[in-house]
């Protein structure tokens, strides 16, 4: 063990093998030390020679390293308090959009003169009410808002199919032209001309053998212009309830 290898000057017989060596030598702290005042160390072991007067409080890290007290260790600074982050301010909750409906509405304004593309003062107020309930809220919806407006002119089968298809168009833009005097923009309205493509299903019954007169007049539903309506409104109906279950019929005792 290196304890066991420590020489002491107090030992007479380890003091005369390192006699010629310790010619020079002189005692300093507990340790032999040489003129240069390095510690001597015993030949052949490396070990420091200690004087009569060590202690283990004179111990040196070059020769007692584990009697050498160690420095405590410095206490850490107390680190500043971090400043709290400052919260951030809760996002509000996005109003919830409106539930929108697809509306699609249609009039029939008939009964036009024969061979005319004017429209009849029962024809305007028809169509007065009907662009009128369309910018007013149900119960089921709110104003619509248009998205198009398609007019179509028709006519009643007399006549060649160039002629009618032409007044049937000549029909169409007049109900066109009056729709833009109610404010409708323009730009949402599509027209177009059918001729008698397109009769009523009721004048079928309109016999060719009729007398004209009686013929013009039965099929006086043909002559017409189709207005429909396309557009979003939002939804007013109220959302019906969740029907309850019956209670369970308690089992009889």
């Amino acid at each position: 063990m290196r304890s066991a290898l420590r020489i002491t000057l107090a030992s007479a017989i380890v003091a005369a093998a390192l006699a010629p060596a310790l010619a020079s030598a002189q005692a300093k702290d507990g340790y032999l030390t040489d003129t240069a005042g390095g510690v001597v160390k015993a030949p052949g072991a490396g070990v420091c020679v200690r004087t009569s007067q060590w202690t283990p409080a004179l111990a040196i890290a070059e020769c007692d390293p584990d009697l050498v007290k160690k420095p405590a260790p410095q206490k850490a600074k107390a680190a500043a308090p971090q400043k709290a982050a400052p919260k951030k301010a809760e996002a509000k909750p996005k109003p919830k959009k409106p539930a929108m409906l697809n509306v699609e509405q249609k009039v029939e304004l008939q009964g036009m003169e024969f061979d005319k593309a004017e429209m009849t003062p029962g024809n305007k107020e028809d169509l007065d009410k009907f662009l009128a309930a369309l910018g007013k809220a149900t119960k089921a919806r709110g104003p619509v808002a248009l998205g198009a407006v398609i007019v179509t002119g028709h006519t009643d089968r007399i006549g060649t199919l160039k002629h009618n298809m032409k007044l049937s168009e000549r029909r169409a833009i007049t109900v066109k032209d009056y729709i833009v005097s109610k404010g409708v923009d323009q730009k949402l309205i599509f027209w177009e001309g059918k001729g008698p493509k397109q009769p009523i299903p009721v004048t079928k019954f309109c016999d060719n053998k009729m007398k004209r007169k009686q013929l013009i007049e039965c099929l006086a539903p043909n002559r017409r212009v189709t207005v429909e309506v396309v557009g979003r409104a939002q939804n007013l109906a109220k959302p019906k309830a969740a029907a309850k279950k019956p209670a369970a019929k308690k089992p009889a005792k």
